[in-house]
């Protein structure tokens, strides 16, 4: 069993000082794709100063699309072992990609043991709540179906998610009222935040 950290990264104090808090063997840092010079200085202390005793991983995402982020720390949870404890440090980078893996972690939240932000003026770690997408199932079957479909009519899919067209309207409603679909001219589409909880 290890105790892995995902955390944003751009300067290295916070994620050093949520590493000790919660005596880290893996850290995995998200970064950007190209890294500004201040995260690559950050990066680069973090690896001379914690490289020796700790496993450090990197995975370079994009900086303002919370979706893709989400995806990103979704697959690096669901790559560690389920004797793994996880932890998550949203305390440094840009807030984007802050959400981005906070949206992932409340993907995978029974996965997470705890969410946390370091205080930037006494390094003071403040742990945050673990949230979790309550979708039912039928409604994620919906989901589900729309993310890799259209509907072109209620009927098919109503048939296509198996249930009566009576239910896929009240999913539908609970849906649209969450924010997780919209409707558009053509048709129902997830929203961000249904792509999330897809994941």
């Amino acid at each position: 069993m290890a105790k892995v950290l995902l955390s944003t990264l751009y300067s290295f104090e916070p994620v050093i000082a949520a590493a000790t808090k919660v005596g880290a063997d893996t850290l995995a840092l998200l970064i950007d794709h190209k890294p500004s010079e201040k995260q690559q200085s950050s990066l680069d202390i973090i690896k001379k100063s914690l490289g020796s005793v700790l496993e450090i991983k990197v995975i370079k995402t994009d900086i303002y699309d919370i979706v893709e982020i989400a995806k990103e720390v979704v697959k690096a949870i669901d790559f560690l072992s389920d004797k793994d404890e996880i932890y998550i440090d949203i305390t440094a980078g840009r807030k984007t990609k802050a959400l981005g893996l906070l949206f992932g972690a409340y993907a995978r939240s029974d996965r997470v043991r705890r969410i946390m932000y370091v205080k930037e003026e006494n390094k003071q770690v403040v742990n945050l709540p673990k949230l979790s997408y309550s979708i039912t199932p039928g409604q994620h079957k919906v989901i589900e179906f729309l993310s890799l479909n259209n509907a072109k009519s209620m009927s098919e899919f109503a048939k296509k998610v198996d249930v009566s067209k009576a239910m896929l309207y009240k999913h539908i409603k609970e849906l649209k009222d969450l924010g997780v679909i919209e409707d558009t001219p053509e048709g129902f589409k997830l929203t961000d935040y249904g792509r999330i909880v897809v994941l």
